[in-house]
């Protein structure tokens, strides 16, 4: 049997997040910096005859295997679009939070789109169709690029930030789920601006979030006192916030201090 496949489905960050209104189809019309992790779950995928998935890690448990599975939708779409009779056992080690901001089930989604190209030698075109189907931070995370996204964020223009390439960078999670779908319905609908440069920026759903989980507030106090933290913020909806740290050290310092009720990730940005 042929080694599995293997690949990572990287923590996704908002540097920004400006809500400017609604779109025809009812989603909001989003303007947002996407940056990625160098640390995610981890998926891998042998060949198989029927499509399958088993999750295990710090929360697996949390997650449905069924059809209602992100990972299983993309596999599934993408056998559909591809034309593929070839099954696939996926195995998904869930290293991050569920529904808390930082695109993991979009990731996972997307990680299973590169793993089935690679496993079903197939066009990558085939991908790139699925991923918006799947949900607006899919086709991000499919790139796990630097990118800026408008439209509801699935419309993407991969960009250099130089200065943030191997930044150390903090997540910290009150270890709360917080619905997206909630946050934004919570928005006050006042379109603030748009989005420049994004240290000016802002996340415009930090209110609703707060609103619905108070202890994001008391995260990102926290993250912002931390020696050596240059800039923080909440990730997407929430509740993740992060810090972005001049030294690994003094990343490390903060990781050793944060409370232990509170899930917490020491990475670097890619």
């Amino acid at each position: 049997m042929s080694n599995p496949a293997r690949d990572i489905a990287p923590a996704k960050l908002n540097l920004a997040l400006h809500v400017r209104g609604k779109l025809p189809d009812g989603r909001h019309s989003i303007e947002t910096l996407f940056a990625f992790c160098t640390d995610g779950d981890r998926l891998n995928a042998q060949a198989a005859d029927l499509l399958t998935l088993t999750a295990s890690g710090p929360f697996g448990a949390e997650l449905p295997i069924d059809g209602g599975n992100l990972v299983l939708k993309a596999a599934r779409a993408l056998q559909a679009e591809a034309g593929v009779t070839d099954g696939a056992a996926i195995y998904l080690d869930k290293k991050l939070p569920v529904a808390s901001g930082i695109g993991g089930g979009s990731a996972d989604a997307a990680a299973a789109l590169r793993l089935l190209t690679s496993l079903w030698q197939i066009d990558p075109k085939f991908a790139s169709k699925v991923a918006p189907t799947l949900g607006s931070d899919v086709p991000a995370c499919l790139l796990s690029c630097s990118a800026r996204g408008t439209g509801a964020g699935d419309e993407l223009a991969p960009i250099e930030l130089p200065e943030l390439s191997g930044k150390p960078v903090l997540l910290v999670n009150p270890r709360v789920e917080l619905s997206t779908a909630a946050v934004f319905a919570g928005w006050d609908g006042v379109d603030l601006g748009p989005l420049g440069d994004w240290r000016e920026g802002r996340n415009d759903l930090e209110t609703s979030a707060t609103a619905l989980v108070p202890q994001i507030e008391t995260v990102l106090a926290w993250l912002s006192i931390q020696p050596g933290a240059e800039f923080t913020r909440m990730s997407g909806s929430g509740a993740t916030c992060f810090a972005l740290f001049d030294s690994e050290e003094a990343r490390d310092l903060a990781l050793d201090n944060v409370p232990r009720e509170w899930w917490r990730l020491a990475t670097f940005l890619r």
